[in-house]
């Protein structure tokens, strides 16, 4: 019996499709445990390279070193199918571990939106299980690491009840997706020493072009890079890979070819592109996924890791209110990007594929537990 607790909680009464012809995870470099590396040193040695960055480790190639694994054909299915990577069969779970472990689901899969597949519930289960002893050791240095922040925060009088926090944001999950309650708790996280969520209520008056600002600001820094393997992808309706990249507030828009090339789509001017208030059938839609926000841990994590890097000065009550806030402004201003090129609306086909877009970004978050 495992000697540390899992939550199943986002996986529960869920279902899981591998989509025939989508190839999302296949753009997801995946380490190669110790275990797998005889296969491809034996057979592909040419294709088991060491991944870029300071934490180093063993990884499956990728095409032109930017596209999808190298095993993905171009009928986008894999060449080594009965040999892929642990990391590989896992998709789309992830096994974020505290001082226990929470089994979450990456909603930039387009295989969770259907309803259709296999228990989710079960097929965690079974990667629990086969992770066991990567997971018991992983348990034992997060639990270290999240002992020293409690200390940390305790000390400097920042720490909050996470859990009353949750039940709270889950009482407001709706408020949430107004943007006048919004600039109201972004306002509230700069200037008092503890949020109160009483202090702010829908319809608020807001400026808007502030709001822009805001969002354009959240979601171009993620955005901003010059390295192809940390573009965010947003695997679109049709199943094409697309990325945005950033330069002198212009937006280019590409496709990733099956080759690993880039594709040129069009450009966009960012200052052009405004978020919108959501009809009802969008803030739904969002609602539903700040529930799942809100009850991740890796998300919470993050929020510990924001507070941590700031020296301690933040209430948790201002960094959970706060993050929530900037996750929401960041999925409408994608949303307002998807609409430019794609034409999806502020509804809740609109605000889906931007959350499609954005999970990814936000499960890769850093946080002080980990991912394994």
């Amino acid at each position: 019996m495992a000697d540390y607790e899992v939550d199943y909680s986002e996986v529960a009464g869920k279902k899981a499709e591998c989509i025939d012809g989508c190839g999302m995870c296949c753009l997801c470099q995946p380490e190669v445990l110790p275990q797998e590396r005889q296969f491809f040193r034996k057979n592909h040695p040419e294709c088991l390279v060491r991944s870029r960055g300071p934490d180093q480790y063993f990884a499956l190639a990728l095409k032109k070193g930017r596209g999808s694994c190298v095993f993905l054909n171009e009928c986008r299915r894999c060449q080594i199918y009965d040999h892929r990577t642990t990391y590989c069969k896992q998709f789309p779970y992830h096994l974020y571990v505290s001082d226990h472990v929470k089994v979450e689901l990456d909603m930039s899969c387009r295989g969770l939106w259907t309803g259709k597949g296999v228990d989710a519930l079960s097929e965690a289960k079974q990667m629990v299980a086969a992770a066991d002893d990567r997971l018991k050791q992983a348990v034992k240095e997060a639990s270290a690491v999240y002992r020293e922040f409690y200390e940390n925060a305790r000390a400097a009088g920042v720490m909050a009840d996470s859990s009353m926090l949750r039940m709270t944001v889950s009482e407001h999950l709706s408020d949430f997706t107004d943007l006048g309650f919004i600039s109201k708790i972004l306002s509230m996280a700069e200037v008092e020493a503890q949020v109160s969520i009483s202090g702010a209520k829908r319809g608020e008056k807001y400026d808007l072009k502030d709001l822009n600002d805001a969002a354009r600001e959240t979601a171009l820094e993620s955005l901003s890079t010059d390295d192809p393997l940390s573009m965010p992808v947003y695997s679109a309706e049709d199943l094409s890979w697309n990325v945005f990249t950033v330069d002198k507030n212009k937006v280019e828009w590409m496709t990733v070819g099956d080759d690993g090339e880039f594709h040129h789509k069009g450009f966009a001017d960012a200052d052009e592109i405004e978020i919108k208030p959501l009809n009802d059938e969008g803030s739904k839609v969002l609602a539903e996924y700040l529930g799942i926000l809100n009850g991740r841990d890796s998300f919470l994590g993050s929020v510990y890791y924001l507070i941590d890097a700031n020296g301690y000065e933040d209430d948790l009550s201002n960094a959970y209110y706060g993050s929530l806030a900037t996750a929401v402004l960041d999925i409408m201003w994608r949303a307002a990007l998807l609409d430019r090129f794609f034409g999806t609306g502020f509804g809740a086909r609109g605000i889906k594929e931007a959350i499609i877009f954005y999970d990814m970004d936000r499960l890769d978050a850093p946080a002080i537990g980990a991912f394994v």
